[in-house]
């Protein structure tokens, strides 16, 4: 049985099209700088083949983040003050 789904942040290198993109279509994307962030709620199986596609595609992956509550609204790389 799978953990409960938690919500998950991915950096992909590179500006990623909508082709690309409806591969990932429980993922909510934007572009950060020279990145794609890919942020949506993933049980553990949903994460593997999220990463299992990322492969497939010969993506460049850059970060895998697993979100606190504290971070959900902090981007990549930026704090929140408390």
């Amino acid at each position: 049985m799978d953990p409960e789904p938690a919500l998950y942040m991915i950096r992909i290198k590179g500006h990623l099209g909508a082709t690309v993109l409806s591969a990932f279509p429980a993922m909510t994307p934007r572009q950060h700088g020279a990145h794609t962030v890919l942020t949506g709620l993933l049980d553990q199986s949903a994460l593997y083949g999220v990463l299992a596609d990322i492969e497939a595609l010969g993506l460049d992956l850059l970060e895998i983040r697993k979100l606190t509550p504290h971070h959900e609204s902090a981007g990549p790389g930026e704090r929140r003050s408390p």
